[in-house]
């Protein structure tokens, strides 16, 4: 369970170090809306970036209010974003695989009419 949980919160930086690549000035709620977390998993999330030194925190320049920040990609993060990219790019490469094998498998079943639903005996019954 470990390493299942660790290999979602890598998910989460790639997407966080990713996002903010593109958009420095994206704001927290935006970012945990864009990743599919909480608001407060995101300023946790954030923190931990800072404080691993991946990210600094700049001023929002075209912000009327002064309180937002721009989360700007130190170059350890950026290294940091293209290790992370080649482990999640191999993660998801061998889901794809895997998925694609079992749909293979489901098709040829289907085709050959093996699968439980074309069974007669659980026809009609609960």
């Amino acid at each position: 369970m470990a390493g299942r949980r660790s290999e979602l919160q890598e998910d989460v930086r790639f997407r966080v170090l990713r996002l903010l690549k593109e958009n420095p000035e994206m704001s927290q709620r935006d970012l945990a809306d864009s990743v599919g977390i909480s608001l407060g998993s995101m300023h946790y999330c954030l923190n931990a970036l800072v404080d691993k030194g991946l990210v600094k925190l700049g001023n929002f320049t075209a912000a009327q209010d002064k309180r937002r920040y721009a989360y700007i990609l130190t170059p350890k993060g950026i290294s940091e974003k293209a290790a992370l990219t080649r482990r999640f790019l191999g993660r998801k490469m061998a889901e794809y695989e895997s998925l694609k094998t079992e749909i293979e498998s489901l098709q040829q079943e289907m085709q050959s009419g093996s699968g439980d639903e074309t069974r007669p005996d659980h026809a009609g019954k609960p």
